[in-house]
């Protein structure tokens, strides 16, 4: 499948547009392969890309006090990146990175506001960049305070059944708010429930 089409099947559910828009989108964007373990974006720079994962997985990171913690994990069809920093233009303290060799399509702030201005479509895809963003950490949030550590990695494993294949634990666990520890007792309890 060409990343036009790939594309269009991605965001169908959330506004259809024609392939012929998603080939507009895919000339002002570019496809992107990074290496596990790759750095995009590093703490107290600013972030030039809007990536969204074709294919691979990787986390947003808050390093305090000499600790790296975990506050974003993104896989397939989830946009990627420090989306304030781009919006901003301003550096923030987010370091961006890969777990796996990841497949990227990313879009330059210059392309992407060229496209917002372009047409009805492009609006449309700066809104849905928008609104998925600002509903997946507003569910993060209520999740964190409203579940506990177990129920939010059942969730975790539902929605991405291969997690513990494709993150390394310790970022699972900094993600949930629990010690690597705590981690593998639920994942004991949840080998026995199931």
């Amino acid at each position: 499948m060409n990343l036009a089409a790939q594309l269009k099947q991605a965001f169908d559910p959330y506004f259809s547009a024609s392939l012929q828009v998603w080939e507009r989108v895919v000339e002002l964007g570019e496809w992107y392969t990074a290496n596990a373990g790759e750095v995009l974006k590093r703490p107290n720079s600013s972030e030039y890309y809007l990536s969204f994962i074709i294919q691979g997985s990787g986390g947003v990171f808050l390093t305090k006090r000499n600790s790296l913690f975990c506050i974003d994990l993104c896989y397939e069809n989830e946009f990627f990146g420090d989306y304030m920093s781009f919006l901003s233009g301003q550096p923030t303290e987010l370091e961006i990175k890969t777990f796996e060799q990841t497949e990227l399509f990313r879009i330059s702030r210059t392309s992407f506001e060229q496209l917002q201005k372009a047409n009805a479509y492009g609006d449309k895809f700066f809104r849905y960049a928008a609104e998925s963003l600002f509903m997946h950490k507003q569910q993060q949030q209520i999740d964190l305070i409203s579940k506990t550590a177990e129920e939010r990695y059942d969730n975790l494993q539902k929605k991405q059944s291969q997690i513990l294949q494709r993150t390394p634990q310790k970022y699972i666990a900094s993600y949930l708010g629990i010690t690597p520890q705590s981690l593998s007792r639920i994942r004991k309890k949840s080998l026995i429930r199931n």
